[in-house]
């Protein structure tokens, strides 16, 4: 498998998880255990006491004249015998009567009676009513704490109804110094800083401009590749005029309800207006931007409704607002017209790739909180990434941090660093992926094919590292690096970059007369280089300087495309991808044939070692005669686009 950085393409996002909201048949199920303890725990406390016998009037007062009566206990009609040996009865009276009188009716003596402890319990007050009601208020309490508990689970989501056509941007106050971004934090992108600093002018000083006639732009819309740092500028942009920052992004204005998009437009513009001067950042704006008119969703399409809001919310503002939306997009190809047209979005700013020198100054801010070593070289380290977006480089340092973590360092040294580097691009080393002796042999003559003809062929980049080690989905991998930082790339170099990923297929067929899977890869990007050298790059002698649509069928807005070319031309496209890839092949099997010794030199060491540094690798081919490439005198070319 080869390795260009040049065609590289990562995307790595920040992600903002909402809290997580707790899962309603949970909640169910705790509040049924919940009503189930609580009444299994009435009906212990609640349940049947000991029965007490009941006896007559007439037989109490025999009891108490025959002196075997304790204590009566009368409270209202009714009577509690305590008997001397310690027996509790009861016993019913007549309402509104006295005990003694009753008693003396039954034939019971004073002199009886005054040997008999007589207790009356008062029955009004608050416990009487207490004790009485509360076996049949207790089942109606709970049943309400029971409710009131499910009610208050799914508060959060019923009270979503009468909020959902409120904005959900995320504020940013101005003088909160912890998520305060400037541009000093932001590297590289010089074009882009210098453009925007005109923005932060229009919010400082808006009077200069008016004064003069100019108008203070409306939007700003930032494009460039994933991971280029569209949201980190735009937040850098509020940092430095220290207003309010809106951020959201494009797939939080629209639910599944009609006209919930356009009311939080609405919403989150009054706001703005209202803590005006501000910033309104909507992120990746294409999920509601993209052309109108796909046919999907009929006249009540949510998404366009949306951006029909926003077209008419940025063409309300007036000069004096000092409100400026920004919006950002790595597919700028797919947005409507009228959303980028002068007077909505003014300004289009690209964020391109970072180059040599702006990659060192990237390592060097994601570097700040970090113990490095002695031997650390960042200049070193953004000559070996071309290619690698701002987001790759924080990646890179995080991951060089992680690995000397893992090994109980203190400091990140140079050696972890140049790991982070595979490790980013590839994924992590599979060392429990084992080969056998079989496998092992035609990964390590793969490689060396592919090492070999970049190293030969004039115009294909050289190696700086081979290694049959298996990392991600590659068996093997070799390393190859431009020697100067270019933006153009020849038909010469593409020629020769087609060679160099057929070196491993021409290798296993050469020694050892089949084809195996690895290099499946390794077609695939030839076919897709040479495909694009034929239909849209104009290097095709037959064809000519003729750009084509090669993917027929392809869905473009909503409508699906036809194919732009007849099928007559369509042969010859075919038959020129063919030969150029005939001619690849046939170059490197050259190549290989010719250096046949410095090729098995380098697989045998494959196979001993399992991976070969730059300078181990230059030794065998100066061994065997091959001259190493140096770097030439690149003279800058003016006016190239």
């Amino acid at each position: 498998m080869d390795l260009n950085f040049l065609n590289k393409k990562d995307s790595t996002k920040r992600v903002k998880k909402s809290p997580q909201q707790p899962k309603f048949s949970g909640n169910i199920l705790g509040a049924i255990l919940f009503f189930m303890f609580i009444t299994a725990l009435y009906l212990i406390v609640s349940g049947d006491k000991k029965e007490i016998p009941e006896i007559a009037i007439s037989e109490l007062a025999q009891n108490v004249s025959a002196g075997e009566v304790k204590n009566i206990l009368v409270s209202g009609d009714k009577l509690t015998v305590t008997y001397k040996n310690e027996e509790i009865k009861t016993a019913k009276k007549e309402i509104g009567s006295a005990l003694s009188q009753t008693l003396f009716n039954y034939g019971v003596q004073p002199e009886a009676l005054a040997k008999t402890e007589i207790e009356i319990k008062n029955e009004s007050g608050f416990m009487y009513w207490l004790v009485n009601i509360l076996p049949f208020l207790l089942p109606v309490v709970f049943i309400l704490l029971f409710f009131w508990y499910l009610s208050r689970q799914v508060k959060g989501a019923g009270m979503q109804a009468f909020t959902f056509g409120q904005s959900k941007a995320r504020i940013t106050d101005p003088n909160d110094k912890s998520n305060k971004v400037t541009f000093k934090d932001v590297a590289g992108c010089k074009e882009a800083k210098e453009e925007l600093k005109e923005i932060v002018d229009f919010l400082k000083s808006p009077k200069k401009f008016l004064d003069i006639g100019a108008r203070i732009p409306k939007g700003v819309i930032l494009t460039g590749l994933p991971g280029t740092g569209k949201t980190l500028l735009a937040r850098a942009v509020a940092g430095e005029a220290s207003v309010p920052f809106f951020h959201l992004s494009g797939s939080e204005f629209v639910e599944m309800f009609v006209g919930v998009g356009a009311s939080r437009v609405r919403d989150l513009f009054k706001m703005a207006k209202k803590a005006a001067p501000a910033i309104i950042f909507v992120d990746e704006i294409d999920a509601i931007g993209r052309t109108r008119g796909g046919g999907f969703g009929g006249g009540n399409d949510e998404r366009e409704q949306t951006l029909n809001q926003i077209l008419v919310e940025m063409d309300g503002f007036e000069p004096n607002d000092k409100v400026i939306v920004m919006a950002a997009t790595n597919r700028p190809d797919v947005l409507d017209p009228a959303l980028i047209r002068p007077g909505r979005f003014d300004r289009k700013v690209l964020l391109d790739l970072p180059d040599r020198a702006d990659r060192e100054e990237i390592l060097k801010i994601h570097a700040v909180k970090k113990p490095l070593a002695e031997d650390i070289n960042l200049k070193l380290i953004a000559e070996r990434t071309p290619g690698f977006s701002g987001a790759d480089l924080y990646s890179l340092m995080n991951e060089g941090a992680i690995l000397a973590a893992r090994e109980n360092r203190k400091k990140v040294f140079q050696f972890d660093l140049i790991r982070a580097i595979e490790k980013v691009m590839l994924g992590p080393e599979r060392k429990s992926h084992l080969l056998s002796k079989k496998e092992k042999e035609i990964t390590a003559y793969h490689e060396a094919g592919h090492a070999i003809v970049a190293s030969v062929l004039p115009h294909a980049d050289p190696v700086h590292k081979v290694s049959i080690i298996s990392r991600g989905n590659a068996g093997g991998y070799t390393l190859k690096l431009p020697l100067e930082e270019r933006r153009l790339q020849s038909k010469k170099e593409f020629i020769d970059d087609i060679a160099m990923s057929l070196g491993g297929y021409v290798a296993e067929q050469m020694m050892f007369g089949d084809i195996t899977t690895g290099p499946s890869s390794d077609l695939q990007a030839a076919t897709n280089i040479a495909r694009a050298m034929v239909t849209r790059w104009g290097m095709s002698d037959l064809i000519g300087p003729i750009a084509l649509n090669d993917s027929p069928g392809r869905s473009t807005y909503g409508e699906i495309s036809e194919q732009e070319f007849s099928e007559s031309v369509a042969t010859k496209v075919d038959s020129e991808v063919s030969r150029i890839i005939n001619d690849g092949l046939k170059s490197a099997e050259k190549v290989i044939t010719e250096n046949k010794k410095a090729f098995t030199a380098i697989a045998n060491k494959l196979i001993e070692v399992e991976t070969i540094e730059q300078d181990e690798y230059e030794k065998i081919l100066v061994a065997h005669g091959i001259l190493l490439k140096k770097k030439d005198l690149v003279v800058p070319l003016e006016g190239v686009k």
